[in-house]
């Protein structure tokens, strides 16, 4: 049986979303794609978009199982606090289609896709591409957005365990 898992690399410009397939320890890709925001929108209207956007992306793959990355702290508090209303917003969406939703920390998936915690955008993206066989994944936030779901195909065993538990 093969399961869907859908990874979303957050940001309130920029969202990346990729979903992948697994069959047993094979990785397939499906689609990925960018949420664009307007910086010139409203906070709330921006964060309507996110949610209603990654709606409609789970509307038409179906995902089972979903992926974020956790929130990092920036030296800019005010980034930090953006990125946060634009996970919210994001995590209210999936959990609202009934998905689990997995988080993953920023250096377990460079470490999951590169070998290493600090791996570069690049180099996450060189190894996305030959993990999936593709030549061009487009943007640097789709590309993450992958490597976020291939982390969760690696670690979703142990990782969906803790989310159950949590959510009693």
């Amino acid at each position: 049986m093969s399961i869907k898992v859908m990874g979303i690399d957050p940001g309130l410009r920029f969202t990346g979303w990729g979903i992948i397939s697994l069959d047993g320890n094979h990785i397939k890709h499906n689609a990925n794609g960018v949420i664009k925001t307007r910086s010139e929108d409203s906070l709330s209207n921006r964060l309507l978009e996110l949610y209603s956007n990654i709606t409609e992306v789970i509307a038409e793959f179906k995902p089972n199982e979903a992926s974020i990355e956790n929130t990092f702290v920036n030296k800019n508090a005010l980034s930090s606090l953006k990125l946060g209303h634009a996970r919210g917003a994001i995590m209210v969406a999936v959990a609202n289609q009934n998905v689990i939703c997995s988080e993953y920390a920023p250096n377990l998936i460079k470490k999951t896709i590169g070998g290493q915690g600090h791996a570069d955008k690049s180099q996450v993206a060189l190894m996305v591409s030959v993990l999936l066989s593709i030549k061009n994944l487009g943007s640097g936030d789709a590309s993450d957005a992958l490597a976020i779901a291939i982390t969760h195909a690696h670690h979703r065993t142990s990782n969906l365990s803790k989310v159950l538990q949590n959510d009693r």
